[in-house]
């Protein structure tokens, strides 16, 4: 064991000296988050990292520029590599440090280190409501600011009830000897009945009182059409969804379109496939002709819903944790392994393998992927997941709302400025002592005295 470890160190010993006595390896890369990204003139990124953690390893300078043609690598009919395999196999770049899948034909011409990063294919499809936590679902079809909003309605119209009943003089003419009958609990209660469309006597008989409780009725009458209106939308895409966690779930339905990248890697894979479930898949595919020319359109499609996107579960968890509305299915097939690609033969393949393997082994790649893969949730945003009704959707009735409340306080009020500039007439009085006067009367200690007088009245 001891031989062996001293093996290892000098090998990797001889490869740090080679390499920093070598020239600056090129190194060729292509756009791909979050693999290699712009950062101004810089770039930045996952495996803009794994190369600098590789050059600090094995002591070796390096400069990086982008796949020309923008291109992995692939053999055409001729025979001839284009893209980043293409570069390697010309000699116009040492190495191509990207996520390349390790594939047979690949490794027939050039040589490739150890995997950085393991994935296979997956799918991804915008959560359902079967997804989601259906212990309230009576509350769904409104969001948690719509339900604020109508308590808010609530508690200012039965203080409106209250307060209309109080001032208005048809209400309550005589403050001394006359029962009020709209206290504030019942204000509540004639509301509470209003709202469940059963009502609740006795009735408003002032203009002002009549008034609000209409706008009222009217708030509640279109306000449960809204609510029984998006439950019963919400029961039905219910009912028409469908549990879906594996490809053979996927394979089994009509009702979610799918697809994957046209001419992919993903594709060659259920195009070539002789397992029954991935023919069906690639046959649906074929016969909606459902594929997509980028993994971007792959994202929104599944963002927009109703479609599910088949990709690397690598690039997947990226979306994942990009955007809050998507789900990845925990079934991975075909498994598939990143690695760096070098020409034939070339020296650079052992060392960077050890250099790759030493990383693994302290965590580096783990502390690396956590980095470059940390969740953020922007972008489609939870505004646009949710189906339940806002405040915004109903404005309009919350506006109507207002301006019946306000106008009914405000004929409450006329009808006792009336009754109080006929009592300074008849007593030669000042209309504003009047009216202060009867305010103190209904909102005062008499009032409070009349209430209990009342009381004990329907009490005996």
């Amino acid at each position: 064991m001891r031989v062996f470890l001293t093996l290892v160190f000098m090998t990797a010993l001889s490869a740090r000296i080679h390499l920093a006595d070598s020239k600056v390896l090129r190194i060729t890369t292509i756009k791909d988050e979050p693999y290699t990204m712009s950062k101004g003139s810089q770039f930045e990124g996952y495996c803009i990292d794994l190369i600098s953690e590789l050059s600090k390893k094995l002591g070796f300078h390096y400069e990086i520029h982008l796949v020309k043609d923008n291109r992995y690598g692939a053999m055409d009919s001729s025979g001839k590599w284009n893209g980043m395999i293409g570069e390697i196999i010309k000699g116009d770049a040492d190495l191509a440090v990207a996520p390349l899948t390790v594939t047979a034909v690949r490794e027939r011409f050039v040589d490739m280190t150890t995997p950085f990063i393991q994935t296979g294919l997956s799918f991804i499809m915008h959560k359902s409501a079967d997804s989601e936590d259906s212990s309230f679902s009576l509350l769904s079809p409104f969001s948690m600011e719509m339900w604020v909003g109508v308590l808010i309605a609530f508690l200012l119209t039965g203080l409106c009830v209250f307060l209309v009943g109080r001032i208005s003089p048809t209400e309550w003419a005589d403050p001394e000897t006359d029962e009020h009958n709209f206290t504030l609990l019942h204000s509540f209660w004639y509301i509470t009945g209003a709202l469940t469309l059963q009502g609740a006597g006795p009735h408003p008989k002032a203009l002002s009182g009549r008034l609000v409780s209409a706008i009222w009725w009217i708030f509640a009458v279109l306000l449960l059409a809204c609510y029984f209106a998006n439950f019963n939308t919400l029961l039905h895409s219910k009912s028409k969804s469908i549990s879906i966690t594996s490809f053979e779930d996927l394979a089994n339905q009509d009702v979610i379109n799918y697809g994957t990248v046209e001419n992919g890697s993903t594709m060659l894979f259920f195009k070539n496939s002789n397992n029954p479930v991935y023919r069906r898949i690639h046959q649906h595919m074929e016969r909606k002709k459902s594929y997509v020319a980028s993994t971007a359109e792959g994202i929104r499609l599944a963002q927009e819903g109703n479609f599910a996107f088949i990709g690397e579960a690598v690039s997947l968890d990226l979306a994942v944790a990009r955007y809050c509305g998507l789900t990845r299915a925990q079934e991975v097939v075909s498994m598939r392994s990143y690695s760096i690609a070098a020409p034939l033969g070339s020296p650079l393949v052992k060392n960077l393998t050890i250099a790759i393997l030493q990383l693994s082994e302290s965590g580096e790649l783990t502390h690396l992927r956590e980095k470059w893969w940390a969740s953020s949730c922007v972008g489609f945003g939870e505004a646009q997941m949710s189906e339940a009704l806002n405040p915004h959707n109903l404005r309009g009735l919350f506006l109507l709302l207002g301006l019946g409340l306000g106008i009914g306080l405000l004929l409450a009020l006329l009808e006792l400025l009336s009754r109080a500039r006929n009592q300074a007439k008849d007593g030669k009085k000042s209309c504003c002592s009047v009216l202060t006067s009867e305010l103190n009367r209904r909102f005062g200690s008499g009032a409070a005295e009349a209430e209990q007088e009342s009381s004990d009245k329907n009490k005996a």
